[in-house]
């Protein structure tokens, strides 16, 4: 039940984020106003949190990196593109598989409604 509280939270931070500048910026924009609404709202972010890849008993560092865990339950990746494909929903449920968590939201920023821009994931 707590990761709905958390995914409720960063939603209303995102839906502030897009009412403000709408679509067309880069990913990386959003990306720093979420993370500065998300802060403001009190949780426990890690950004661009190195993802290590554990094969057998190795553990790869392969780069993987969420754009934000937050508080160690929820995954979310930032998104600026035309449409999200299945490509964007496979990203993200590895993430979670990886990371061991259970819920994900995958936000596209570049969308005229963000409710059209948001999956939420679970695994």
């Amino acid at each position: 039940m707590q990761e709905n509280i958390i995914t409720e939270k960063i939603l209303g931070c995102a839906f502030k984020v897009h009412s403000e500048l709408g679509p067309g910026l880069l990913e990386s924009a959003y990306e720093e106003c979420l993370n500065y609404e998300m802060n403001l709202a009190g949780l426990f972010i890690e950004k661009q949190k190195a993802l290590p890849l554990i094969y057998h008993e190795v553990k790869l560092e392969c780069g993987y990196r969420l754009d934000f865990l937050i508080d160690r339950l929820v995954v979310v990746e930032v998104k600026a593109v035309e449409e999200l494909n299945e490509v964007h929903l496979a990203q993200v449920i590895t993430y979670l598989k990886l990371s061991k968590c259970k819920i994900g939201l995958l936000l596209n920023f570049n969308v005229k409604s963000l409710k059209d821009g948001i999956k939420r994931v679970i695994v």
